[in-house]
């Protein structure tokens, strides 16, 4: 089995390794959320994924669902970044829309891992932003290839970030702000698991076809 043909596999193995470890953090979690502080245990509807990295719950207990989290992120931040090196190899023709890909979406990762330690905030800011970017970058390479279902994912994904920093930077959309952020990491780990399926295809398969025609 060639390296290439693992290097397209890793990063769906990488994000259902995430979402694995990121529903067992949850059970570790000793509860609070910013809308109900004293709220025992993790919930789906209140909590954002940030509070799991945190030292301490917001109920002020101590956070043992933490490294748990880490240990998700670490998987996230590592598979996406495979993800978009070996996305940006394939549309290396377009010029420099491959950069664009490969240097915003490591840096989103990067920034991302820093949220363990660093101001949330900011932090949170600078990995959406390059984030977007990646993320657009990735919708037109997707054009690029034809591939049409993929590409108005990427518009709908595209579209989901924008309208989590909206609710994000307005109070009074924030209480629906931790159910839309697990949605958009729902509808963007898909798209990531479907955009690595159809590199395979493109790389494995076709080839493969073609070695058959000679």
């Amino acid at each position: 089995m060639q390296p290439r043909f693992l290097w397209h596999l890793t990063p769906i193995v990488g994000v259902a390794g995430f979402v694995i470890l990121h529903v067992l953090a949850t059970f570790y979690y000793p509860g609070g959320s910013t809308f109900h502080p004293h709220a025992v245990g993790y919930s789906w509807l209140h909590n954002y994924w940030s509070n799991l990295l945190s030292e301490t719950a917001i109920n002020g207990q101590p956070n043992a669902a933490r490294p748990i989290a880490i240990a998700a992120l670490i998987f996230l931040t590592f598979s996406l970044g495979l993800f978009w090196l070996g996305f940006s190899d394939e549309v290396r023709e377009i010029g420099p829309l491959r950069w664009v890909i490969q240097i915003s979406g490591i840096l989103s990762m990067l920034i991302t891992i820093l949220l363990v330690r660093g101001p949330h905030n900011l932090l949170v800011n600078a990995a959406s932003l390059f984030g977007l970017i990646a993320t657009m970058g990735t919708t037109l390479g997707a054009r690029k290839l034809e591939w049409t279902s993929l590409f108005w994912m990427g518009i709908a994904n595209t579209v989901l970030i924008v309208v989590n920093n909206t609710f994000y930077y307005i109070p009074s959309l924030q209480v629906a702000l931790p159910l839309l952020q697990k949605f958009t990491f729902l509808s963007y780990l898909t798209w990531i698991c479907l955009l690595n399926i159809a590199l395979f295809r493109k790389i494995h398969f076709y080839q493969f076809e073609e070695k058959e025609l000679q």
